[in-house]
């Protein structure tokens, strides 16, 4: 003879009524003018943030007559590339998008390799000098020798008119160093680690065969903010690169704009503007469209990655 169990109902206090993700909540009319309000305010704050983004993006192979005149509101009117074409003519273009891709990259590289090893050995607790390291590390947050001492010091150093003058100065960042230690204290457990003492394994071990391949979120989100970083990095190849076949994507750029809107005449200067205008849409979609290539495919780790280690569990 079979018997079943039969689970009681949870127990409430008064006329309580149990969650039940199953069946659809009655919502008092507090709740629906609530839930209106946030919505409205996300729908108005989204879009914000993505109607200039679309502007630029018609206005950029639109009508340059149109945009100036405001008739582009939501859709391209007079589709026209020339402001494209006048951007990827210059060769120049090209160069400045080998030498950021290069340096974004390696950079990258560098930094997740320097990063990561110092994020771990500041999480363990055997580690006796960590807390006096992270406190020279976050010093040198708040504290810097500025830009002149910096320009001497990369010219003693031999760094200037170089790629490793973008990768070197930066190769690591304390805010990741402490984001990525924070998440090796949380969201790895010390289990593993006891676990791979028995079976023999050293802390290099350890760091390879175990701990990176559990961190692929906080890798993913480190490496797109050092990638970002590289990618738009626009003083250091201002300042301290003067050949112009070193020079990153967004000097290269910014000189282009400056000579289109350098060119104009008194008797054409308005037609000179509007050009000069649709070459500045252009090239803002030309600087950022690598970048949101590559962000959707990152997403899901860099939604995964923001929130580890955010809340001890």
């Amino acid at each position: 003879m079979s018997t079943t169990t039969v689970t009681p109902a949870p127990k409430t206090s008064g006329d309580e009524i149990p969650w039940n993700k199953h069946q659809r909540q009655h919502l008092t009319p507090g709740d629906w003018v609530a839930s209106i309000i946030i919505y409205g305010l996300i729908t108005l704050a989204v879009i914000a943030v993505l109607y200039p983004l679309w502007f630029v993006v018609i206005a950029s192979f639109s009508n340059p007559n149109k945009v100036a005149a405001g008739d582009v509101f939501l859709l391209p009117k007079g589709v026209t590339f020339v402001g494209y074409a006048k951007v990827f003519a210059n060769a120049r273009i090209w160069r400045g998008y080998l030498n950021t891709i290069i340096y974004s990259v390696v950079g990258t590289a560098v930094n997740l390799a320097v990063t990561i090893p110092c994020a771990f050995a500041l999480s363990r607790k055997e580690f006796k000098p960590r807390r006096v390291i992270l406190f020279l590390f976050t010093v040198t947050m708040f504290i810097a020798g500025g830009l002149i001492p910096n320009y001497l010091l990369y010219k003693q150093l031999g760094l200037l008119n170089s790629m490793w003058v973008f990768i070197l100065p930066g190769a690591v960042s304390v805010y990741n160093v402490i984001v990525a230690r924070s998440f090796f204290e949380t969201s790895i457990p010390e289990e593993l680690f006891e676990a791979a003492q028995l079976d023999g394994e050293s802390y290099l071990g350890y760091f390879f065969r175990i701990v990176i391949p559990l961190s692929s979120a906080i890798l993913a989100v480190i490496g797109l903010y050092y990638f970002v970083g590289h990618w738009n990095d626009f003083m250091t190849g201002l300042i301290f690169i003067t050949d112009d076949e070193k020079q990153p994507l967004q000097v290269v750029l910014q000189q282009l704009l400056l000579v289109a809107q350098g060119t104009a005449t008194n008797v054409d200067a308005a037609a000179q503007q509007q050009a000069a205008d649709q070459i500045k849409f252009g090239i803002i979609i030309v600087s950022t469209l690598p970048l949101m290539v590559i962000y959707p495919f990152l997403q899901k780790y860099f939604n995964k990655g923001v929130m580890l280690g955010a809340v001890k569990g």
